[in-house]
């Protein structure tokens, strides 16, 4: 359905020969707008209006009168057929609105088209008028005072029920009746988009279940070397639920990207939850034995997952990282695979700072708002209006409740689209016709418009591939100890070097990944690790989560004996027993709510989901009236 499309020839400055050298100029990133001859080239399927005051047709009745609005809509009529072509009308209490309505209505007769009602709609309740006028200021940069007629004249550009527009358009009928007939005929659903993950070309005689437990089979041999039944019963278990979830093939691709990178000399690591699963580690995407640090499965894969698994590959960041991606590009094409969008949102800083531009205040009240955040972290304990006082602004000020309200309402709203840090999406066709694409501003990337939570729930699979410059660091260490002869896997290093503890304990960890930081080594020095799960809780402390939890000196104090040890309830003891009561892991939370409240392991990962989305009040609301049955 286009509406308002800006039919208008492509800008000068956009040509070839302005392109930077080297550079497809159809790889850049750039402002798009549709020519004529691209809108006929793809109109099948498609139906226009005429749109409102920004449309083709009204706009050339504004600048060239009826002659203008005619020549318009002729040109209209040479790309869409009467069937597929609606004069949109609309009454908003403008002046002239119903001078421009009659000669619409008189442009639908001559030509035989069908009126169409519309609203013009720019914000969704009559009250959003104010904070559509503030973006109408950020769009061109002027402030509210000094915005003049770019701001709506009143606030009827809001959502009508329908009762409304029969009242509105009382003595046009037919154009409420066209309304409805076309919204009818539109079938849209993101439910099915068509997106296809996908397959994989297995070797003759196998499907991709089968290829997948023959890979598997074979890297348990090299990674177990002696596997226990309790291996091989999990490998079993995991095995069975991938078939049944449809996965394979999903597994089979990060494998073989897995396999490339070692092919090419690239170090590869798979990281996060994926360490849960015995598939993984004998396929050789992770180089944790899940068995043996007894992690739950569940948090990785459950039976009833409605999203796909989520595999994160850690490689070295620069030129390599670069390659996996171009690899990946050149597997699928610039048209099946892309990266994934992060929308960044208003925040505190952000949001009070554009606000305040907009209604002029002080750039130095607005400034001394911002110190007033701890560095880095928009969780703060003043209050909104605390802050905005000692920041200089009192109550009384003329615009200090248009601030708040304001600020209200913009809080959490998209302000820009950026470039996810590593996840790609990957499709089986054409990704463009699933999802809009965009080129990236670095040449040679794809990236798509919709963020990573988006593509979760909309079913399209992503695979993240993050740069580490310590991977770059292990990667070149591995290098040289091989070249002096004494070759390194990572997935066979002991974890039981008493030299390297003595150093953990006395803090001399500095360049040593992830226990480098002041707080880390501090932590170290409390704790004195002496085995591999030890370092695992200490990393594990110096996290947002368990000292905003308030975890971090319980743990310490019995691990020092200077607290008893209390499991909640005995049931819980077997979970909790070698963090000594204290819940330290998501997976340990998932657990205990399928110990203590019966969750299935589909419900324990709705749990994990709530737990882990920054934007998840709701879906906590909702995981929470099971647990508070539970008790």
């Amino acid at each position: 359905l286009i509406s308002n499309a800006k039919l208008e020839p492509r800008p000068p400055g956009l040509a070839p020969r302005d392109q930077p050298p080297g550079v497809d100029p159809r790889d850049r990133k750039r402002p798009c707008f549709a020519t004529w001859q691209e809108l006929a080239a793809h109109a099948e399927g498609l139906i226009a209006l005429t749109g409102d005051e920004e449309g083709p047709v009204l706009r050339a009745w504004q600048r060239e009168g009826p002659s203008g609005a005619e020549a318009a809509l002729q040109q209209l009529g040479t790309v869409f057929d009467r069937d597929h072509l609606y004069v949109a009308i609309q009454r908003r209490n403008a002046r002239g609105e119903e001078t421009a309505l009659a000669m619409q209505a008189a442009l639908a007769k001559t030509h035989h088209l069908p009126l169409l009602a519309t609203g013009g709609v720019r914000h969704a309740t009559r009250g959003g008028r104010e904070l559509a006028d503030v973006f109408t200021c950020l769009r061109h940069h002027p402030t509210l005072a000094a915005a003049g007629r770019r701001l709506a004249i009143n606030g009827e550009r809001h959502l009508k029920t329908a009762a409304e527009m029969t009242m509105l358009f009382h003595d046009r009928p037919e154009a409420i009746l066209n309304t409805r007939r076309l919204a009818e005929e539109i079938d849209f659903s993101l439910e099915n988009l068509g997106y296809e993950f996908p397959t994989y070309e297995v070797p003759p005689g196998h499907s991709m279940d089968t290829y997948l437990a023959e890979m598997t089979w074979r890297g348990m041999k090299e990674r177990y070397r002696k596997p226990t039944a309790a291996v091989k019963a999990q490998i079993t278990k995991e095995l069975d639920l991938i078939h049944r979830l449809g996965f394979s093939g999903y597994f089979l691709i990060v494998w073989s990207l897995v396999s490339y990178c070692r092919e090419s000399g690239i170090m590869v690591q798979g990281r996060g939850s994926a360490a849960n699963s015995a598939v993984c580690f004998c396929l050789g995407i992770t180089p944790v034995d899940p068995v043996g640090a007894k992690l739950l499965f569940e948090r990785f894969l459950s039976e009833g997952r409605k999203s796909w698994p989520d595999i994160d590959l850690d490689l070295p960041s620069g030129d390599q990282r670069e390659q996996v991606i171009q690899e990946v590009y050149r597997r699928y094409g610039r048209h099946g695979a892309a990266m994934t969008a992060n929308v960044i949102t208003y925040r505190g800083r952000s949001a009070v700072r554009e606000i305040g531009k907009v209604l002029e205040f002080p750039e130095e009240m607005l400034a001394r708002f911002s110190d007033l955040y701890a560095s880095g972290d928009y969780r703060h304990t003043l209050a909104f209006s605390d802050q905005v006082a000692q920041s200089g602004n009192t109550a009384d000020h003329p615009r200090a409740a248009a601030l708040a309200s304001l600020y209200g309402q913009i809080y959490g709203l998209p302000r820009h689209l950026g470039q996810h840090s590593g996840g790609m999406i990957i499709c089986q066709g054409a990704l463009d016709a699933v999802m809009p694409l965009e080129n990236a501003s670095m040449p040679g990337r794809t990236v798509a418009q919709w963020d990573k939570n988006d593509c979760e729930d909309m079913g399209i699979i992503k695979v993240d591939l993050l740069g580490l410059g310590m991977m770059a660091v292990i990667q070149e260490t591995l290098i040289l100890s091989a070249s002096r002869g004494h070759p390194v896997d990572l997935a066979q290093i002991p974890k039981d070097d008493i030299a390297t503890y003595d150093l953990m304990c006395s803090a001399d960890t500095i360049g040593v990944f992830q226990i480098e930081s002041r707080a880390q080594m501090n932590t170290l020095r409390r704790m004195q690790p002496r085995c591999f799960y030890d370092v695992v809780i200490e990393v594990a402390i110096v996290r947002p989560g368990p000292i905003a939890g308030g975890l971090a000196h319980p743990y310490l104090e019995r691990r020092a004996g200077l607290q008893p040890i209390d499991y909640i309830d005995e049931k819980l003891k077997p979970t909790l027993e070698r963090t000594l009561g204290v819940p330290m892991f998501q997976e340990q939370v998932l657990k205990m709510a399928m110990v203590m409240a019966d969750f299935t392991g589909s419900e324990a990962e709705e749990l994990r989901r709530a737990l882990s989305f920054h934007r998840s009040h709701e879906r906590m609301r909702k995981v929470e009236v099971k647990l508070r049955r539970a008790l």
